[in-house]
């Protein structure tokens, strides 16, 4: 059933239509979204928009499965590329690929432009395509295990707070002794030193707060989530953030695309990577304060993912992160079923909704239609008929005008996206891979020597000791002087050895990413 039938409380009101047509006529640059739906019928004079400068407020796209949600993402993130921002979609289903391919002619695009009364046109849009570790076509992904950090790597694995602070401890414990933690297998090692001879246990007791319980729990877990096939997601070469941020020689934005169909029975760990990938964003850009277009727009689809069974710690992360990282001039939207899906703290974040029908066919499903009601700012349309009433490609919508306040509520029908609503073809997409400059730098992985290189390595045998020759008279030696004296001194001495280990340190941290790394601008 379409909003054709709008049960709004006064649909003959002109005052209320024009109060919702005033708050979408923005000034500046502006994404159209579609047409205003109201007293039963599309109007292409009153044009739905989100200003381009507030698309670093966050978002939420939400609806039921097949109401149109990665349509809408991929219309919005066109119209992003369009205006030279770049764009990062996790593509779940395999089916935003086409976003690099021109759209094919319809009927019911034809009839969907004439609707909405805007143009149609085919266009193809630049992007580059990634995959997790080796886990499909595209680019691979790495991230080494010691960026990636404690908190991620248990929210990866599933620990409880008790074994996640333990596991930040480990962290700390290779950090100070010089144990990279490159891959998978060196974090094994390091865990499986700390839990096995008299010296590992020795320096167990040293770190504090661990019990050999703990670390084998720990240990366990590492090795099943690594005989899964994770191992290949962390590694080396480094996947560079900063790479999400860049135009094609046009001006427009590229659309960075990360196929993850290859590892949708390990929903945990993508949607871990995801937040990875923000939290270094975070930690490398500069704080930019308001534009007038954000840095780069981030879609995390199926959003659900990210947050179930999280930990506080790890809850407490994402909120700090989506708070700050609009500072930095990066967006976030959220797409998922229904904003219960995501948590209050976060929710609070997200000025721009785009909100797809709502079926009501359980009373589970009738609470969270209630619950997604509330959500929304006071309007004259009956949510609560009009949610489960909207068509596919229709939506309610609310966002943040050009002054930061939100708009009224737009019952809305979506323009259809320009690009190719599928996915690529295979062979296209492996050419398009194997054709990027990104291809030669992250393709191959890498293993150098790290932590479990040095746990594993056997000492060197010792050389013979050579034959004593006869000695000869030594001459007479003058006497060291006072700069000499103190140059090999047990103080001196000391205090360079000191010297030395902090220096060592510091160049680790700053080559294996426990500190911030320097591998960019």
């Amino acid at each position: 059933m379409s909003t054709d039938a709008d049960p709004a409380r006064d649909p003959a009101s002109d005052t209320a239509l024009e109060i919702i047509a005033k708050g979408y006529a923005f000034t500046g640059p502006s994404l159209e979204l579609g047409s205003l739906l109201w007293d039963g019928g599309c109007h292409p004079d009153f044009p739905i928009r989100i200003p381009l400068c507030m698309l670093n407020r966050h978002g939420l796209v939400a609806g039921a499965t097949g109401t149109g949600k990665t349509k809408t993402l991929q219309l919005i993130a066109e119209q992003l590329s369009a205006a030279g921002v770049p764009v990062f979609l996790a593509d779940i289903k395999g089916d935003v690929s086409g976003i690099s391919a021109p759209g094919a002619p319809g009927d019911r695009v034809t009839r969907r432009a004439a609707e909405v009364g805007r143009p149609w046109a085919l266009a193809a849009f630049p992007a580059e395509f990634y995959a997790l570790g080796g886990m499909g076509t595209g680019i691979p992904l790495r991230a080494t295990v010691t960026s990636f950090g404690p908190v991620l790597m248990s929210k990866v694995l599933g620990l409880n707070p008790t074994q996640e602070q333990s596991l930040g401890l480990i962290f700390h414990y290779a950090d100070t002794k010089g144990l990279e933690l490159t891959d998978l297998k060196d974090l094994r090692a390091v865990v499986t030193f700390l839990t096995s001879d008299a010296a590992g246990k020795a320096e167990l007791k040293s770190i504090g707060g661990i019990s050999p319980a703990t670390a084998g729990v720990i240990l366990r877990t590492l090795t099943a989530f690594e005989a899964q096939g994770a191992g290949t997601f962390f590694g080396e070469p480094e996947f560079d953030t900063s790479e999400l941020l860049r135009t094609a020689p046009d001006g427009r934005g590229i659309v960075s695309v990360l196929e993850l169909p290859e590892v949708q029975d390990r929903p945990q760990l993508f949607s871990t990577f995801l937040m990875w990938l923000l939290a270094d964003l975070f930690e490398d850009l500069p704080e930019v304060g308001d534009l007038d277009k954000p840095k780069l727009v981030f879609f995390f689809d199926e959003a659900h993912l990210l947050f179930s069974g999280a930990s506080k710690a790890f809850l407490t992360a994402i909120t700090q992160t989506v708070r700050l990282i609009r500072s930095k001039g990066v967006g976030i939207f959220f797409v998922t079923q229904t904003p219960k899906d995501v948590p209050s703290d976060v929710l609070a974040q997200l000025g721009n909704r785009v909100q797809h029908a709502l079926r009501a066919f359980t009373p589970d499903d009738a609470k969270a239609l209630r619950a997604t009601v509330q959500t929304f700012p006071k309007s004259p349309y009956d949510l609560a008929a009009v949610l489960p009433a909207l068509g596919t490609g229709e939506a309610v919508v609310t966002v943040l005008s050009e002054t930061g306040a939100p708009t009224p509520v737009a019952a809305t029908r979506l323009r259809a996206p320009q690009s190719l609503m599928g996915p690529l073809d295979p062979t296209a997409l492996t050419t398009a891979v194997t054709g990027s400059p990104l291809h030669a730098r992250y393709a191959q992985a890498i293993d150098r020597e790290s932590a479990y290189e040095k746990l594993t390595s056997k000492p060197a045998p010792k050389p013979a000791p050579a034959k004593p020759r006869p000695e000869e008279p030594k001459p007479a030696e003058p006497e060291p002087g006072v700069i000499e004296q103190v140059v090999h001194s047990g103080v001196f001495k000391s205090l360079a050895r000191s010297v030395g280990t902090q220096l060592g340190r510091e160049i680790t941290r700053s080559l294996f990413g426990t500190a911030k790394r320097s591998r960019r601008r």
